[in-house]
């Protein structure tokens, strides 16, 4: 009786032993910033809204009412679970790799690299901010129903891009035009909603000229 006791015992604190392992391991899975997190992950998160305009405030690596307003609205523009917390699927959209994100990320690394490569051929003589202007063109495109619904089908549809055209596609893209893409996957549009842009000093298309401008960024003209 008592060795069967004794076995129970040993079985039942394996059995804890078990499952406190298993929900530590999860618990470091599932990256987390929440409000009253600090850090260099927080700041990450706020470098990054506030580039793309959804966060006001310092950024000082405090995860406060101002950074949680923040998430919320990139939240919703992205279609995420609107929650204020930077959970595994909001730092993802952020582009903000953790250690359950890796499967994510190699789904999404074609669509980086071509955009990538788009921008380095259209755009790596202009400033980061008209480059990342010329991946929010092609996913715009993409969400209009008057172009190809993926971002290689818009790339490669034919007569879109002169880097397709002439080539320059098949360039290496460099650290500026990979975060450029990255940044416009993530949600930015300097463009304003653009699905076409040009060269004024350059193009000859006459109906180019009659569609209605958004933005002028360094040698390019962002139109609808």
């Amino acid at each position: 009786m008592k060795k069967r006791i004794f076995k129970c015992i040993i079985l039942l604190l394996l059995v804890t032993t078990l499952v406190s392992v298993l929900f530590i391991e999860n618990s470091q899975v599932e990256a987390l910033s929440k409000y009253g997190s600090t850090g260099s992950e927080v700041r990450t998160i706020q470098e990054k809204l506030k580039r793309w305009g959804y966060y006001t405030g310092n950024v000082d690596g405090i995860y406060g009412s101002l950074t949680v307003a923040a998430v919320k609205k990139f939240q919703q523009k992205n279609g995420l679970s609107v929650d204020g917390i930077a959970g595994t699927q909001t730092l993802n959209a952020m582009g903000i790799m953790t250690s359950s994100s890796s499967g994510s990320t190699s789904s999404n690394s074609s669509d980086v690299n071509l955009l990538a490569r788009l921008i380095y051929g259209e755009a790596r003589g202009e400033s980061y901010t008209g480059q990342v202007a010329v991946g929010a063109v092609v996913l715009n495109r993409v969400k209009s129903s008057s172009f190809p619904n993926t971002i290689s089908g818009v790339i490669y549809q034919k007569g879109a891009f002169d880097a397709v055209a002439d080539g320059q596609i098949n360039l290496t893209p460099n650290s500026t035009a990979i975060k450029a893409a990255q940044d416009a996957l993530n949600g930015w549009d300097p463009s304003y909603g653009a699905i076409y842009y040009f060269n004024p000093s350059t193009a000859t298309n006459k109906w180019i000229w009659s569609r209605p401008m958004t933005v002028t960024i360094g040698k390019h003209r962002f139109c609808k």
